[in-house]
């Protein structure tokens, strides 16, 4: 109900690029833009500025963000109350989430969910191919169940709220004839010399690792990567190298691997969050969709 061309601006100032915000919003640049002008010729006020490749907004902008984020949350708010006035208030609750969190925390708390509430239905889809935070932000879905990464334009800019669910260790996969096999946990820093595979999602898995051995003071030298946790097994079988294997995540049986725990102040945690639209949080759907994930993580975790 917001103007979408205010929505347009909102998205801009966290992602920076218009070419960013259009895949954010699902729309072309040249969309973006042409909104852009015409809210900048309606309102009669110079709203972005070049700086290099990028855009700024304008003080005049900035200051009218502030309050398309206030009618953004309100609307929300006011979806809440309206929520006692509707029929089958409850309705349907859509939810995307990382494959992990869809098989440990998601799929519980929505089972949870239709049993204690008949009014209610749940949709579950990992969406493995769009960016999760975009589908919240269109209002394609209602949660959006991540890993937190270490690009916070989303999460940290107001375009989102969010709950942390689990903070999940991270353990070291080897081949169980590894040096590093026998040893009850490992010091990130004492595989910096190691080959290592890209394991698990790269867009929340990946940076992880990175950000990790950043942290222990090198780069990790990556040779192969795969997503699904039983290739990646099979690749650390194999000798092709060693990788990050987050707690919950499930590896097939029968292999030569062993799982050793990472310990030390740069040992790898990995946060799961449920992250809603701002001014979202009491609608009926929503509260009871939250409340489920957290009983669900907290039975689950690591």
């Amino acid at each position: 109900m917001i103007d979408p061309r205010l929505q347009a601006l909102r998205v801009l100032r966290a992602e920076g690029t218009v070419t960013a915000t259009a895949a954010v919003l699902h729309l072309s640049p040249p969309t973006v833009s042409q909104q852009l002008r015409q809210l900048s010729g309606e309102l009669g006020l110079k709203l972005l500025e070049p700086v290099g490749r990028r855009v700024r907004l304008t003080p005049a902008a900035l200051a009218l963000v502030e309050h398309v984020e206030v009618m953004n949350a309100e609307w929300e708010r006011a979806n809440a109350v309206l929520d006692s006035h509707r029929e089958g208030a409850a309705g349907l609750l859509r939810i995307t989430g990382v494959a992990s969190a869809l098989a440990t925390v998601v799929a519980p708390a929505a089972q949870t969910l239709c049993a204690q509430f008949p009014d209610m239905a749940c949709r579950l889809d990992e969406h493995p191919d769009e960016d999760r935070i975009s589908l919240l932000l269109s209002h394609r879905v209602d949660i959006a169940v991540v890993i937190a990464t270490f690009d916070v334009s989303s999460t940290g800019s107001g375009l989102v709220e969010h709950d942390v669910l689990i903070e999940e260790p991270q353990d070291l996969l080897v081949p169980d004839h590894h040096a590093l096999a026998g040893r009850e946990t490992v010091r990130l820093p004492d595989t910096a010399q190691e080959t290592w595979i890209q394991a698990g999602d790269p867009r929340d898995q990946h940076p992880v690792l990175l950000h990790a051995a950043a942290a222990a003071g090198f780069t990790p030298r990556v040779t192969h990567s795969a997503i699904d946790w039983t290739a990646v097994a099979a690749l650390v079988a194999h000798d092709h190298g060693i990788c990050l294997v987050p707690r919950q995540a499930p590896l097939p049986q029968g292999l030569p691997l062993r799982r050793v725990p990472l310990a030390g102040p740069t040992a790898p945690v990995r946060r799961l969050l449920a992250c809603i639209r701002p001014g979202s949080r009491k609608q009926i759907a929503i509260a009871r969709g939250l409340d489920a994930l957290r009983d669900a993580a907290l039975r689950n975790a690591p």
